[in-house]
């Protein structure tokens, strides 16, 4: 196992121990306001702190994680299942259903996920669930192009002609032979995209399209830090920090599952 897969997968562990702790314990309250105990320092009480409003700082980051995991494994989710689905269909129908898929991927690149968010925000409102679509649907292109670019070296393979032969159809070919030898590089990049969705939803949190009050965000942290950027600098370099890791350690572990799924992408190096 390579260090980037080891930095990783530790990186990542770690985000996911966070927010799955916070589903039972957190050190302070997350909506209890104290307005005595605003921007108070790290001390025993509150190891990161307290915010403008009195709340618990770290109690506020491992929700944020929570939420940013949540939107990233559902997004993620989205993009994966659809892309590949379209992917397989262009790669095993060829023709003037291939260059419709890939038109329509080729539009969908043009119009990014703020923009599709602020589009959603416009018709139903701001929410996590309208972060989550407007994520989504930036990553099926991604998915489909990958998948229909893997899928179209294996219908040239001998098992695949002559499955073919034996009669079986297009999706039972894709079902049955395409997909479980694509899986590596779709699996590569669902860890890319994942990556991707933390930082669209802090992004779409911070411009308060994303996660409500009084759920906590990163994002929305980052800008309620900015009023008290001077006084209290470590509003903002915290959830700077959680955000940064978080990326990071996905981004670590997409090369270093993308050296040991296929070897020879490290021997081209």
């Amino acid at each position: 196992m390579k260090a980037a897969l080891r930095i990783g997968a530790t990186l990542s562990l770690c985000v996911l121990a966070v927010a799955a702790l916070s589903f039972f314990w957190t050190p302070g309250s997350l909506v209890e306001v104290d307005m005595q105990a605003r921007l108070l320092p790290a001390s025993a009480n509150h190891w990161l702190g307290t915010d403008a409003l009195g709340r618990d700082v770290l109690s506020l980051l491992m929700a944020g994680a929570r939420n940013a995991l949540l939107v990233g494994v559902i997004a993620v989710g989205i993009g994966l299942v659809g892309g590949t689905v379209l992917g397989l269909w262009a790669a095993a129908r060829r023709g003037w259903v291939e260059q419709v898929v890939m038109r329509a991927a080729d539009i969908g690149f043009a119009f990014p996920a703020l923009l599709i968010a602020l589009v959603f925000t416009a018709v139903w409102g701001p929410g996590i669930i309208n972060a989550i679509a407007a994520i989504g649907l930036h990553a099926v292109p991604t998915f489909a192009r990958v998948a229909r670019g893997a899928a179209l070296s294996v219908w040239s393979r001998d098992y695949v002609l002559a499955a073919r032969a034996c009669g079986k159809g297009p999706w039972r070919i894709s079902i049955d032979h395409v997909l479980p030898n694509i899986a590596a590089p779709l699996i590569v990049q669902a860890t890319i995209q994942f990556a991707l969705a933390i930082l669209a939803e802090a992004a779409l949190s911070y411009l308060g399209l994303g996660t409500q009050p009084p759920d906590p965000s990163w994002g929305r942290m980052l800008a309620e830090a900015q009023t008290w950027l001077f006084q209290a600098p470590q509003l903002a370099i915290y959830p700077g920090l959680a955000i940064m890791l978080a990326v990071l350690g996905l981004n670590l572990l997409g090369d270093g599952l993308r050296d040991h799924l296929d070897p020879r992408q490290e021997r081209a190096r």
